[in-house]
């Protein structure tokens, strides 16, 4: 070995002995184990020279303090001093940083998952496990001259497509049950990505991952269901089959398929909510203790518009829309998408069985997937990740940020192959062969109005800020209205399609086996709240169940720039943020509110 390269050694030794000094300084020496000095330093030895080394700091998990996670606000541990010895090589906090912090699962275990109390399954979720050697990566791409499978709505499918769609089902319950691609095996392997079966690489190992409330969302259930279609597809010797999508964002598709509600039907299932069946209008904001909800059908249907209006067009930025980024290290839940929160979530909530503890089997992750009604639900979700990229104002998706892209989740293929995937390669569908016919979006014309006056809101904050100011965290067991700085205003045009001005509720904390949701409203009046059609409700915080015996932190963020336009209130120097819990009340906290503006491109 060289000198030079002697050097280079001995210095990373020293850096090694130094860290804990410079932890023990900080007054945090407790998360500095003595397995740092054993993964710290990552690098590759050459003839005469290291050619590349990796610096890859030591993350601790989230600590507890009186049952309490503890973490900052944007989820993530306090940095530590002992970082800055490494800034001069990488900034490991930075997407652009050379160091993958891209999530990549130990596929090689899968344990019991998280239920809540009374869950009406057992904890075994994982699926068959092929040795290492036979994953394969995931190569199948579509050629350009393929044909593509076209998934059309499932309200304007005809006989002939809903006798192969049983027929398709049926033969997937019929096969042996310890086939991967067997109908409740295929539902396993949602149950297992969603409730902790399985955990990241060491050192991060007791990090479970959970693909709901990040941007994992869309690319997981996107793979899923093309894996599902694929296997639909072989068994009934029709490559070109495709499922359908649940158009409940249109006025014609605003009920389940009538063609899943019959019992002699390979689509039916028990397990749902008898209210629920057609005719009955969904409700995509659905309260499941709102016992004397009666709204009538057509006033439904308007809610259900200006709300899709809301998720879809007030969350203008990839954060807003599709959940916050879960990089390598980082708090497993950073924060939820709007289309996630709900619709999806509230669906779920809407069909599932109104007898049972947590609304199975769609009323919760672990069950949900045993409904075949959850598939044309996921695809509506997934084509809608695709129509909000082409509302303009400069969407995208996290396409330029290698830890998303370079992201994997494993399944099984159509042949019961074990295939790596990977995000990058999932976020063009005609790659995956397969596109949306076009339909009526009735929802872009249908934006929502407010019914209060100006005056009306001055007043209602005017009182607020001369009353005693909130402290944090608190309990949100009440409507609670608080008064929010906001950090500018009088925004140009140039500035508002640059960047979108965003309510940040943060620190929000509650016990994995709880149903959380709150409404979320800007300037109103907590003595008569708007409707889900009016402006000033902004938005719904929406948790189901996903396991017991420990707390999950988070966040929500809801885009403002078009509300504050509506009522008026650019100008102002604060909005009033008022929240209210609608299920589980008393069982979430919040750390705090504030307004950030994030930028759209």
């Amino acid at each position: 070995m060289s000198t030079p390269s002697k050097l280079l050694s001995l210095f990373f030794v020293l850096i090694v002995l130094l860290m804990p000094l410079v932890s023990l300084l900080n007054n945090d020496f407790s998360i500095f184990t003595i397995k740092t000095i054993s993964y710290l330093v990552s690098f590759s030895e050459k003839p005469n020279h290291y050619s590349n080394f990796s610096i890859i700091p030591y993350k601790a998990q989230n600590s507890k303090q009186n049952g309490h996670i503890t973490t900052n606000s944007n989820g993530r541990d306090k940095p530590r001093l002992w970082r800055k010895a490494f800034i001069g090589f990488k900034n490991t906090h930075e997407p652009s940083s050379n160091i993958s912090r891209a999530i990549s699962l130990n596929v090689s275990k899968c344990f019991p998952v998280e239920l809540p109390s009374f869950a009406i399954t057992n904890s075994h979720c994982c699926p068959p496990r092929p040795p290492p050697s036979k994953i394969i990566d995931f190569k199948d791409f579509a050629s350009p001259n393929a044909t593509l499978r076209v998934r059309k709505p499932a309200h304007m499918v005809d006989e002939e497509y809903i006798a192969k769609l049983e027929k398709g089902i049926a033969l997937m319950k019929a096969l042996p049950d310890d086939d991967p691609r067997n109908f409740i095996q295929q539902a396993k392997v949602h149950c297992a990505y969603c409730n902790g079966a399985y955990h990241l690489p060491h050192p991060f190992q007791n990090t479970k991952l959970n693909i709901h409330r990040s941007w994992f969302f869309f690319p997981f259930h996107r793979w899923y269901i093309y894996f599902f279609e694929r296997i639909l597809g072989s068994l009934l010797g029709d490559p070109n089959f495709a499922l359908p999508f649940w158009n409940w964002d249109a006025v014609e598709g605003m009920q389940m398929p009538p063609y899943f509600a019959n019992p002699n039907s390979s689509l039916y299932h028990k397990l749902r909510n008898p209210k629920h069946l057609p005719p009955q209008v969904v409700d995509l904001n659905y309260d499941p203790f709102d016992f004397n909800d009666d709204t009538p059908s057509h006033q439904q249907v308007s809610y259900n518009l200006a709300f899709m209006y809301k998720q879809m067009v007030l969350a203008s930025t990839k954060e807003l829309f599709m959940g916050s980024p879960f990089r390598l290290g980082d708090n497993p839940t950073p924060g939820i998408g709007s289309i996630e929160a709900a619709p999806h979530n509230t669906v779920h909530k809407w069909v599932g069985a109104a007898d049972k503890p947590h609304q199975e089997d769609m009323g919760t992750f672990y069950t949900a997937a045993r409904d075949p009604v959850f598939y044309p639900h996921h695809t509506n979700s997934d084509r809608l990740w695709g129509i909000w990229k082409k509302l303009g104002e400069g969407r995208k998706d996290y396409s330029d940020d290698p830890d998303w892209l370079d992201s994997d989740f494993y399944f099984y293929d159509e042949n019961a192959n074990f295939v790596r995937v990977k995000v990058r390669d999932c976020f063009d569908t005609k790659r995956l062969g397969y596109v949306y016919e076009d339909v009526d979006l009735p929802w872009l014309r249908t934006p929502p109005t407010s019914r209060k006056s100006k005056l009306l809101r001055e007043a209602k904050k005017g009182s607020l800020l001369s009353s005693k100011p909130w402290k944090f965290p608190l309990v949100l067991d009440s409507i609670t209205s608080i008064v929010v700085k906001r950090p500018k205003k009088w925004r140009s045009k140039e500035e508002k399609e640059q960047e979108e001005e965003v309510l940040v509720i943060e620190g929000i904390e509650f016990g994995s086996d709880k149903y959380v949701k709150f409404d979320v409203h800007i300037d109103d009046d907590e003595d008569n709240l708007s409707g889900p059609d009016e402006t000033e409700f902004v938005g719904s915080f929406v948790n189901v169940q996903h396991g017991h015996g420990h707390n999950v932190k988070t966040s929500f963020k809801v885009g403002i720039s078009k509300v504050l336009e509506s009522v008026e209130a650019e100008e102002d120097d604060e909005v009033l943020v008022s929240l209210v819990p609608k299920v589980g009340k008393g069982d979430a906290i919040i750390g705090g509110i504030k307004i950030e503006f994030i930028p759209k491109y």
